[in-house]
């Protein structure tokens, strides 16, 4: 790979590492801070599903838009949307307006749609040989994010009490606006002059080998991760756990999630893609279990642990195996038609995490997603052959 694309691919890791931090201090605050402004628990991951449901509609026009102006002014614009709903976030708790809470999480869930596609420009900046590195590289920033998103999480929290979380969202601010700053100086490869929809039709690029399993792979993947994480701080505190508690559970899941990426890339490259999406599956059945087996911190942090590895087999391999299912011509819809996906399942298993949570608990909310997980290992095991002779 050339040293100008290898630059990129690492301005693309620190930029995703600013964007991850934001989001995971978000993922660990925003359902106590809804709380502290709303008394219905139900309603304390509203905010959140409506980031998850912005992210959902926001794919498609984010990837149509690149294609057409190309990838850095649209992630520049993304960050700019994530300081607007991270200000309206700070308002909003400080007068203690939960309707106005909720259009913030649908502003940072259009600036999280648009740094989805740092790992696809990163697999554009990369030869072929190096691209599942470079997925993963990118994905690997979030590991920043695991490091301090918990910390400056709990440092907001009491920075303007007894205007809880204020501060957390100002800080939020200030790290968009510096990676609208960084992200600004990234050159990247300009798309191919093509439509939207050019290339093969939709249908046939479905029908080849590994298409269902990556597209499944980070749909079921992520619903999962999302429903269980999103439920675990009002989980815990049901618990009579401390807030305490749960930020350093969902930092160390947020390590989980994001650590591994600096070696996935390799093992998907010795071992095969499938294998990759085998142990995942596998992971994600175990954090189910810890889950079941009890609700102490240690119960929580084992099952939450187990839930990023998982999150980051599945995701990574999935994408992996998504960018050899397309031409150059079709990158844009195919993209846009697999986070659109994702993020149409995920922003339904937000909006059901609080309510399933306060009304059916914890156990109750780690039983309902095994049949998805069943349905990801059939489809798996019905693929496998396909999968190998693709890589062979």
């Amino acid at each position: 790979m050339e040293n100008n694309n290898r630059i990129a691919v690492w301005r693309l890791v620190g930029a995703q590492a600013v964007s991850m931090t934001a989001s995971n201090i978000v993922t660990v605050s925003v359902a106590l801070a809804s709380l502290t402004i709303s008394t219905d628990p139900s309603l304390a991951t509203l905010p959140f599903a409506l980031q998850m449901l912005a992210t959902m509609l926001a794919t498609v026009p984010a990837s149509m838009a690149m294609q057409r102006y190309g990838r850095t002014p649209i992630f520049v614009l993304g960050a700019i949307i994530g300081v607007i709903g991270a200000l309206l976030a700070t308002w909003a708790l400080w007068k203690a307006n939960f309707a106005l809470f909720c259009v913030a999480g649908f502003c940072m869930g259009g600036a999280n749609a648009v740094a989805l596609y740092y790992r696809f420009a990163a697999a554009e900046a990369a030869d072929e040989a190096y691209r599942p590195r470079a997925i993963a590289l990118v994905m690997g920033g979030g590991v920043i994010s695991a490091l301090f998103g918990a910390e400056v999480a709990k440092f907001g929290r009491d920075l303007l009490a007894p205007a809880f979380f204020v501060g957390t969202y100002i800080i939020i601010a200030a790290m968009q606006v510096l990676n609208a700053i960084a992200i600004s100086r990234i050159r990247l490869p300009r798309p191919p002059v093509a439509k939207f929809g050019a290339g093969r039709p939709m249908a046939e690029i479905a029908r080849t080998p590994g298409f269902t399993v990556a597209l499944l792979s980070g749909v079921i993947c992520y619903s999962i991760m999302v429903l269980l994480m999103t439920a675990t701080p009002l989980a815990m505190a049901s618990c009579g756990l401390a807030f305490e508690d749960s930020a350093f559970v969902i930092q160390w899941h947020a390590l989980a999630m994001y650590a591994p990426s600096f070696v996935t890339g390799r093992l998907i490259q010795r071992f095969g893609a499938q294998n990759i999406l085998a142990s995942g599956i596998l992971l994600m059945a175990g954090a189910i279990t810890a889950a079941l087996s009890g609700e102490s911190v240690g119960h929580f942090w084992v099952s939450l642990v187990a839930l990023g590895l998982g999150w980051n087999f599945l995701f990574v391999g999935g994408t992996a195996l998504l960018t050899v299912c397309y031409r150059p011509e079709e990158r844009a819809k195919v993209q846009a038609v697999n986070d659109l996906s994702i993020f149409t399942v995920t922003a339904i298993a937000s909006f059901a995490a609080g309510y399933l949570q306060s009304h059916i608990g914890w156990q109750a909310v780690n039983l309902s997603v095994l049949p998805l997980l069943g349905c990801l290992a059939l489809v798996l095991v019905l693929r496998w052959q396909s999968l190998v002779k693709a890589r062979a």
